[in-house]
């Protein structure tokens, strides 16, 4: 019984053995036959164009929703990035003084500076007046009004558009060069900054980087202020009329409800016309002034203000009219003289060539 016992279960156990290895065969088998069929059937109902593009837009709607938040972010960051070093000169501690109109005038015979000599030299004496006399209002006769205006901001236009013209020119330098320096990489993150452009974004730092016609900075100025008697230019140094969210500023008298805007307040007139340069060259509303003046380089003809000004009708809210009346002050008043005046050395330059 034992014998047979023992065989009974031999037999058993080899029909097991035998059983288990087809069972896994057959299942090895189906596996091989079955995946592909499966795989085929993913690839027609899972894996078509419709399903990849739907999910490359859902990401694309993620990450816009990101870029849109970003950029309402960076309406307050930019201006602090794009006019730091306005701000940091805008805390001054330095008490400027503001001189009568009777002063500037005697200061300005002293030296011999009169425009009709500017609009036949194109010389530009290097005389700083910080802050507008309280004065300018009361000067009835509009021509002289007029006059003491451009006197006391040309210089300053004109020393912006050089340092720009200086910066231009350095740059050019470093884009004919195979490498650069240690101290070009770091002025040229510096101008990245002041700009407003990415890093290594060279060719848009060439466009932007670039003056302005003087004429154009007159005439706006000329508008914005009422030829220096405005609230603005008195108490704040803002010859342009810009605008803050961030800023130190005056809000104005008939704002409408709802806007929380300010207009820009200066340490300096100085710095007013940097902000006002700085303005027109980053900001994304003049960048079709940018591109003509862009076309104007290229076809080697010199920065034309009538040209240039059809591209602020979005400086003012009176769109082309706004235009039609920079063109009226530069025209009527001939500021295409000063276009290509030049700073003549201050006593301090002189010094330092010595």
């Amino acid at each position: 019984m034992s014998k047979l016992k023992k065989s009974g279960f031999v037999k058993n156990k080899s029909f097991s053995i035998v059983s288990r290895f087809f069972l896994s065969s057959s299942i090895v088998i189906a596996f091989f036959y079955v995946m592909p069929v499966i795989i085929n059937f993913a690839d027609k109902n899972f894996n078509n164009k419709e399903f990849t593009n739907n999910s490359k837009n859902i990401l694309n709607n993620t990450l816009n929703k990101d870029k849109i938040l970003e950029e309402d972010l960076v309406t307050e960051t930019d201006e602090r990035d794009l006019l730091y070093d306005i701000l940091e000169e805008n805390n001054s501690e330095i008490n400027l003084v503001r001189y009568t109109t009777s002063e500037i005038e005697s200061l300005f015979k002293e030296v011999n500076y009169n425009l009709n000599d500017v609009r036949e030299t194109k010389l530009v004496k290097p005389i700083d007046i910080g802050l507008l006399p309280n004065e300018i209002k009361n000067i009835g006769n509009t021509k002289k009004r007029k006059e003491m205006f451009i006197k006391i901001i040309l210089p300053l236009i004109v020393k912006e558009n050089n340092k720009i013209r200086i910066d231009r020119q350095r740059l050019f330098t470093i884009l004919n060069k195979n490498s650069n320096t240690d101290i070009e990489k770091k002025w040229l993150e510096k101008k990245y900054k002041q700009y407003g452009v990415k890093q290594n974004d060279l060719s848009t730092l060439k466009v932007r980087m670039d003056e302005i016609p003087i004429s154009l900075a007159i005439a706006q100025a000329a508008k914005e202020t009422g030829w220096g008697t405005s609230r603005f230019a008195l108490k704040g140094n803002a010859l342009f009329g810009q605008w803050t969210w961030s800023g130190e500023g005056l809000k104005p008298k008939n704002a409408d409800e709802g806007k929380d805007h300010k207009v820009m307040k200066f340490h300096s007139l100085q710095l007013s016309v940097r902000a006002y340069l700085r303005n027109l060259n980053t900001h994304s509303t003049y960048k079709n002034l940018r591109k003509a003046r862009t076309e104007l380089r290229n076809q080697n003809k010199p920065l034309d203000s009538i040209i240039l000004s059809k591209h602020l009708d979005k400086y003012a809210e009176t769109g082309n009219q706004y235009i039609e009346v920079l063109q009226k002050i530069i025209e009527q008043n001939n500021l295409k003289d000063f276009d290509e005046a030049r700073l003549l050395p201050s006593s301090k330059d002189l010094e330092s060539l010595i």
